[in-house]
């Protein structure tokens, strides 16, 4: 029996096969899942960023229309604004990423149906101040909704 024993002892040496143990498969699972986290948080703060960049962009295109263009022309600011006041900013400018756009004081969207309706959500706004009757205004103020950091505004001078 000795040999025997002495046989299934070299054997048991010998059993060292190459592959990879229960533990270290679930630490690579372990690890894998950890990035796959920090992927998906920051693709999501880098979309909040980049939608809060054309915010921004928005903003200042309609800030230096209505005091480069719409005041130098007129000699005032209007009551309310719309692509068709200002003709030299893009009018997809006038449409904040999630879809609303800023038409005079209204806030219009596309519903499912393509439907044009009409909904106070907006994350653009434009408020003029010191308006006469004619709603001819002397200042006003641009502000965007910001999903990062406080919300984004530019004022007349």
């Amino acid at each position: 029996m000795t040999g025997r024993c002495a046989k299934m002892g070299v054997m048991r040496m010998k059993s060292n096969e190459k592959g990879f143990t229960v533990i270290e498969v679930m630490i690579v699972i372990i690890v894998l899942i950890v990035l796959a986290t920090f992927f998906v948080i920051q693709r999501d703060d880098l979309e909040k960023a980049n939608r809060d960049e054309t915010r921004k962009q928005a903003i200042n295109s309609m800030y230096y229309a209505l005091v480069e263009g719409f005041y130098k022309e007129n000699g005032y600011y209007p009551r309310t604004i719309s692509r068709e006041q200002l003709p030299t900013v893009d009018p997809t400018l006038f449409t904040d990423p999630s879809g609303f756009t800023l038409n005079g004081d209204t806030c219009v969207y596309t519903n499912d149906d393509d439907e044009q309706q009409v909904d106070g959500q907006c994350e653009y706004h434009y408020a003029a101040s010191d308006c006469d009757s004619e709603g001819k205004c002397q200042q006003f103020t641009l502000t965007a909704d910001m999903e990062t950091e406080a919300d984004y505004q530019k004022k007349s001078e």
